[in-house]
């Protein structure tokens, strides 16, 4: 059984002349203990909610996963393996999460795989506290993750490893493939830059760290994993000593065995060496019964059903919730709950900060919506992502709010596998600035189309005296460059409340939600312009006859209104909340709120590039391309232009 996991690893790699052998060769063994004696799954139903989660976090060995899927009875058939890495195919580079089935996330970039295994696991223990009941185990399984030396490496590993620990998330089972290898090594080893004495360095986390298992007997890692099944108090790392390579006669334990297909030869020669006689993509019906989990797979989904079926008789209602929210559907009244947050806006009309805009509306979101899963790393009491509903997660017990710490790369991971585990719509918090960090999980759950909401406060050079190294310059841009990642810079509670309104319907993708730390005065409407506020761009104030066209986000909508008032011509405010909703909507009513033709002009406390898309060359752009100062916000706003006569000035220079 290993040994065909090696050969379709191997084959696959060679017809694609790419990818990476070493690993799926190496790890081979470890699969058999844990995919055919341990992982609870059923391939005819690779959505089944009590299914064990496995993630593949050193993804670059994605062939054994592939592998792995196809071998068990999972919709992946063998064309689909013979075409790795080829366009169109299910069987990509890297594992890709809704390519095939069974691939529970995108592992790519290393690191981000253990980090995802941390947010399932909270997502399991949380699920478990709010749904089961004495005699009722609804929510019982565990999450499983391999990983490598690179992911060890990578620090968002330490972040979520480290508050799995602290956690106390005993249904998390990481398997460390110590192998001693890497792109860099050759025939050397790793000790040149990795030194790190891994069991430690886990037990200081407070895991249970399992080490020394031959990593090729099968019977020892059975005995680890489930040594690791029976620790419900701490996160287990097994580590297990492996050969890259494994049968390669002379590329085992090189690093080119890493990245780089074996070659005709070799791949001949470890046919010979470990006795396996069949021509590439051929499994012996022998391994392949061996290896299918189909008929075991409905046995456990049946023994589910029947705890359901249970469950669903002594408590209807909590059976019907927990299908809603595995579902991701969202309650019955939540367009009802939606309305009355706009209507106690509207009726309120409160100059406030937008990030209290946005607590104010968590506030009504919380108790309405139980899957609304919060956090912050570490600046709660500044993002103002925690309200009267929220309840602190520890290690005993449910909760809804998750104190990251600051780990900012570390909570934009953990919150994509509380997403992709289901039953949540994570929200965390940390200042603009601070995407930087947690950047590539974010780009991740953009790729994934994930639903997770993100709360930057602090959204320009408005926080003041913390200076340039805190002021966000280019990130509203940048983070609007990101595919499939809805931005939004509101200018008011109004446009806040619809921000968090559109974000939480949004199932096909994650939400930025940009908001200031200095008040911000709440913009007149009638019923048709608020409505308007979902399209992402709208005409805030129109004057007949106008002659330019003012565009502007968040805390800027006061200075374009003020500069109307400025002007002895008319010209039109459009508030664009949502560049990346305005882009969606058609033609007729893009080019009605911009028609052509118009002179245009920008505004944003931000990096200007972005916004020549919507003024050309010939417009004018207001707004900042170089490193703010330390100065409170009045005068830093003053000092680099953000005045009513400075937006005016530009408008003339536009206008003939």
């Amino acid at each position: 059984m290993a040994n065909a996991l090696r050969a379709l690893a191997m084959d696959a790699v060679q017809a694609a002349n790419s990818g990476h052998p070493g690993m799926p060769m190496g790890m081979a063994e470890i699969a058999v203990a844990l995919w055919h004696r341990n992982l609870s799954h059923n391939p005819s139903n690779p959505a089944w909610p009590n299914r064990d989660r496995f993630v593949l976090s050193n993804g670059h060995g994605s062939m054994l996963l592939y592998a792995l899927l196809h071998l068990t009875g999972y919709d992946l058939p063998m064309a689909e393996l013979k075409r790795f890495r080829q366009l169109g195919s299910k069987t990509p580079g890297h594992p890709e999460h809704g390519m095939a089935p069974g691939i529970e996330t995108t592992t790519g970039p290393l690191g981000q795989g253990i980090s995802n295994a941390v947010g399932m696991a909270i997502a399991e223990r949380l699920l478990a506290a709010e749904f089961n009941r004495p005699g009722h185990e609804l929510v019982d399984h565990l999450t499983y993750c391999f990983l490598g030396d690179g992911c060890m490496m990578e620090g968002v590993s330490h972040e979520a490893c480290a508050l799995a620990g602290t956690l106390g998330l005993g249904k998390l089972i990481a398997v460390y493939d110590d192998n001693g290898i890497s792109i860099d090594s050759d025939k050397g080893s790793i000790k040149q830059w990795y030194t790190d004495d891994v069991r430690r360095r886990f037990e200081s986390y407070g895991w249970q760290v399992i080490a020394g298992v031959d990593g090729h007997d099968i019977e020892a890692m059975d005995r680890a994993l489930r040594k690791a099944k029976r620790e419900r108090g701490r996160p287990t790392l097994i580590c297990a000593k492996t050969i890259i390579g494994k049968g390669a006669p002379t590329k085992a334990n090189t690093g080119s065995a890493h990245g780089a297909p074996l070659g005709e030869k070799e791949i001949a020669a470890t046919r010979e060496a470990i006795g396996w006689r069949n021509p590439p993509f051929e499994i012996p019906d022998g391994v392949r019964q061996g290896w299918d989990a189909k008929e075991k797979g409905k046995r456990v989904e049946r023994r589910w059903k029947r705890v359901f079926n249970a469950y669903d008789k002594g408590h209807p209602d909590l059976a019907k919730e927990f299908l809603r929210r595995t579902k991701g559907e969202l309650p019955a009244d939540f367009q009802q709950k939606v309305q009355e947050m706009l209507s106690d806006v509207n009726s309120k009309a409160e100059t406030i900060a937008t990030r209290k805009a946005s607590q104010n509306a968590l506030e009504i979101l919380v108790p309405a919506l139980p899957e609304l899963l919060g956090g912050s790393a570490d600046l709660t009491g500044s993002n103002l992502t925690m309200v009267k509903a929220s309840k602190a997660i520890g290690r005993e017990g449910g909760g809804n709010y998750l104190f990251y710490g600051v780990r900012e790369f570390g909570m934009g991971a953990i919150m994509n596998g509380l997403a992709l585990h289901g039953g949540f719509i994570p929200y965390g918090g940390t200042f603009l600035v601070f995407s930087d960090y947690m950047r590539n999980a974010l780009r991740m759950a953009a790729l994934m189309a994930l639903r997770t909401i993100y709360v930057f406060t602090h959204d320009s050079l408005g926080l003041g005296e913390d200076g340039p190294t805190h002021q966000p310059i280019e990130h509203a841009s940048s983070l609007r460059l990101i595919p499939n990642l809805d931005v939004w810079r509101p200018c008011d509670a109004m446009e806040t409340a619809v921000a968090w309104s559109a974000a939480i319907q949004r199932k096909i993708g994650p939400t930025a939600l940009l908001l200031s730390r200095q008040n911000l005065p709440f913009e007149k409407r009638n019923d048709e312009t608020s409505n308007l506020i979902q399209k992402g761009g709208y005409i805030l104030s129109d004057s007949p006859g106008a002659k330019a066209i003012l565009i502007a986000t968040g805390s800027e909508v006061q200075l374009a209104l003020s500069a109307q008032n400025l002007l002895d011509f008319p010209v039109r405010v459009v508030s664009m909340p949502s560049t990346s909703v305005f882009d969606r909507q058609d033609e007729n009513y893009r080019s009605a709120v911009l028609p052509k033709g118009m002179p245009r002009i920008a505004i944003e406390a931000g990096v200007t590039d972005f916004w020549r898309k919507y003024v050309g060359l010939e417009g004018a752009v207001v707004g900042i391309d170089r490193f703010g100062e330390s100065a409170p916000a009045p005068e830093l706003f003053k000092h680099f232009g953000f005045t009513p006569e400075n937006v005016a000035k530009a408008v003339r220079s536009v206008v003939t």
